[in-house]
């Protein structure tokens, strides 16, 4: 559904992006490796935002994304922030409460939303804050989704406030434990991500052709997991539930 004009820019931020997150969460690097190594592709952004060559490490990366960049003026701003998200996973942090987690998420999804609305040409302030909450959300119901692969990763993303509410910690995460508390906490924490779907999905209707039909799809596509959770009683510690064709 992309408009083709826009693809390359969208597959050289994708490619982008999705280095960036593997240099910081992926294999068994140690946190100091992984960091220099987002420092190095760091520079070559900056290098390339500037019209400069970057270095010889990522040629499929910054490459295209120059040529990208300077084909449609795209701001670096977002992708220095997705990096900088991507610094926080390699730290793999806890989060305190759900404004720490919204922090992550304003670095780690809200850019992608904002670099497509460039690409269409939408800049009004109402149209990025509802593409900043329907990015926000889809990173929300993708932590709720996961919690139980997350937790075989060691990484743990539910607010350390609501599991001291529920009488959990974070050693209940890590041990895997399925409880009735903890389904209540991924409930309430999935009726959050639902009402920031709700608040960004009037953006759907807003963009005009292919885009307004692809998001349609983004954010069908994130209720839909949010009703496989509510459907599964909010057991995602023991399973993820995922799309497949009927789905669609």
């Amino acid at each position: 559904l992309c408009p083709p004009a826009l693809r390359p820019a969208v597959v050289a931020i994708y490619h982008f992006a999705r280095t960036g997150d593997d240099l910081a969460d992926e294999g068994d690097a140690p946190e100091a490796e992984r960091l220099a190594d987002l420092a190095a592709y760091r520079a070559d952004l900056a290098a390339v935002a500037v019209g400069r060559a970057p270095g010889p490490r990522w040629p499929r990366v910054f490459g295209p994304l120059a040529r990208e960049m300077a084909r449609f003026q795209l701001p670096p701003g977002p992708l220095h922030d997705l990096l900088s998200a991507f610094e926080q996973d390699a730290r793999n942090p806890l989060h305190a409460d759900r404004a720490s987690l919204l922090d992550y998420c304003r670095r780690s999804a809200n850019p992608i939303g904002r670099l497509l609305l460039h690409l269409y040409g939408v800049a009004d302030a109402a149209s990025l804050a509802r593409a900043d909450a329907i990015c926000s959300a889809l990173q929300l119901i993708n932590f709720w989704q996961d919690i139980g692969v997350d937790a075989r990763r060691g990484r743990f993303y539910v607010p350390l406030d609501a599991l001291r509410a529920a009488g959990l910690t974070v050693d209940d995460l890590k041990a895997q434990r399925d409880s009735a508390a903890l389904r209540v906490v991924v409930a309430d924490l999935c009726r959050w991500a639902a009402a920031l779907m709700d608040q960004g999905a009037p953006l759907a209707l807003q963009l005009p052709g292919r885009a307004g039909w692809e998001l349609r799809f983004v954010v069908q596509g994130g209720r839909a997991i949010l009703e496989k959770i509510e459907r599964m009683h909010h057991a995602t510690m023991l399973q993820r539930p995922t799309l497949g064709a009927f789905d669609l």
